[in-house]
């Protein structure tokens, strides 16, 4: 269950990680002069910064859950 929680979180912080930026806040496909604008997903980076502290947490994760006996 541990191995599990832990590479959920991983796997979800990395696809925020990769969609807030990507997807969402990168310029990719715009015009030269629209490449400094806003973001197309107005909170892009808040989503990046929560994808990374998931990232961190799946250590907590993996620490405070028991390990399996066998």
């Amino acid at each position: 269950m541990r191995n599990v929680l832990f590479g959920l979180m991983v796997v979800i912080g990395f696809g925020i990680q990769v969609a807030s930026y990507f997807l969402w806040s990168a310029p990719i496909g715009l015009p030269v002069s629209e490449v400094y604008s806003n973001p197309r997903v107005p909170y892009a980076p808040l989503l990046f910064i929560i994808g990374i502290v998931l990232v961190f947490l799946s250590a907590v994760v993996y620490e405070l859950l028991p390990d399996k006996k066998q």
